[in-house]
């Protein structure tokens, strides 16, 4: 018989994990045990992500999150290593959701109607240098010929908004690591727009 007066299980990493590699065996019913496990960090990351667009952007947290829910469906075939991992892929999935869609504007407005998002560490700060996604992702995609590494650093910290701490393990390196890529690609990232 249940203790009624036991805390309720906090799914930690581990279970995460647990989730993810069912999910990799063909455990289906895993997947959406795991997005109800991942949800809120899901939808923290959608909403950090919009917080940058413009005043009228037609995309709603919801739709970002279902968007990039519905890539991950198909992405049952990767061996997952863990939480940071999984999150990782769904800041991918994100970038190229708000790429797609700032290039369909483009295409219909000719580059009048450009997303911008502020290219700094502080979400909800705008320190004056604003980029649109597209130049961003092309200016990552050159990045990534240089250094993958420091264009993934970028990717999951910008646009998956995971700590240092959560890309280190994704990408099985330290924090220091992650933290001077980070800061090397913002500088490099930062010349590299504005000089364009």
């Amino acid at each position: 018989m249940d203790d009624p007066t036991a805390k309720p299980h906090t799914p930690g990493p581990q279970d995460v994990t647990d989730l993810l590699l069912a999910w990799s065996d063909g455990d289906t019913a895993a997947f959406d045990r795991l997005i109800a496990v991942v949800y809120a960090d899901l939808r923290r990351a959608a909403h950090r992500e919009l917080q940058k667009e413009r005043p009228d952007h037609t995309l709603l947290t919801m739709d970002l999150v279902h968007e990039a829910y519905m890539r991950l469906v198909d992405a049952s075939r990767i061996r997952w290593t863990s939480r940071a991992h999984f999150l990782a892929v769904a800041a991918r999935a994100m970038r190229r959701i708000l790429v797609d869609a700032a290039r369909a504007r483009r295409a219909q407005k000719r580059g009048g109607d450009q997303i911008r998002v502020p290219l700094n560490e502080e979400p909800a700060a705008d320190h004056g240098l604003r980029v649109d996604v597209v130049a961003l992702d092309e200016a990552l995609s050159r990045l990534a010929a240089a250094d993958q590494r420091r264009s993934r650093v970028v990717e999951m910290r910008f646009f998956g908004g995971l700590s240092v701490e959560e890309t280190a393990e994704a990408l099985d390196v330290s924090p220091e690591t992650v933290m001077r890529d980070w800061k090397v690609a913002q500088a490099w990232l930062f010349n590299e727009l504005r000089s364009r």
